[in-house]
């Protein structure tokens, strides 16, 4: 009878906000290279914007130095350009069509700020859940409305989606905990 509601659907959109706050959390510097810091960076190649991915390797074969392979000679100043504007703190130098990236030592208040952008960034996936909860529980209303289901029906299907909100939001403060213990770290 309760065809039209779908807890798994709900659930795999929490989850999506919890797997794009980890690639937020992912590109904070904690003061080791990651390879995964400059993934999000766009370059502008060949007139158009496109992910740095596609016109370069990164690796990091020391725990302070991320290594960029630029393919293209013609693309190594446009990859320079797009991580010293990416705000990350970074600046490269470059040998041949290799950046190489130093990992700069966090001081203390560049630590305290990037628990900041860690809780803001955390906050955002907290409200995408609610979102998704809300969703949820608009659709149970108008299927009560619409005697898709009954009373008992949406109660207790209210109660799901409240416990799967709490055990997602749980699921955001650990992973923001982690994160804060790796930033704070010396």
């Amino acid at each position: 009878m309760s065809s039209a509601f779908d807890l798994a659907d709900l659930k795999r959109r929490m989850q999506s906000a919890i797997l794009s706050l980890k690639h937020e959390l992912n590109g904070l510097r904690t003061g080791r290279a990651s390879g995964s810091m400059l993934e999000p960076i766009q370059v502008e190649a060949y007139g158009q914007s496109m992910p740095i991915l596609q016109v370069a390797s990164i690796s990091v074969p020391e725990p302070r130095l991320i290594t960029v392979q630029v393919w293209d000679k013609a693309m190594v100043a446009a990859v320079d350009k797009a991580i010293r504007d990416a705000n990350l703190g970074l600046s490269p130098n470059i040998e041949g069509q290799v950046l190489r990236i130093r990992i700069p030592e966090l001081n203390e208040q560049r630590r305290k700020d990037l628990v900041k952008i860690a809780h803001k960034y955390s906050e955002e996936s907290r409200v995408a859940v609610r979102h998704v909860r809300r969703d949820g529980i608009d659709m149970l209303k108008k299927s009560l409305k619409d005697k898709l289901i009954s009373e008992d029906d949406e109660r207790r299907h209210s109660v799901d989606v409240q416990k799967a909100t709490d055990q997602f939001i749980g699921e955001i403060d650990q992973v923001l905990a982690a994160k804060e213990k790796e930033i704070m770290q010396v």
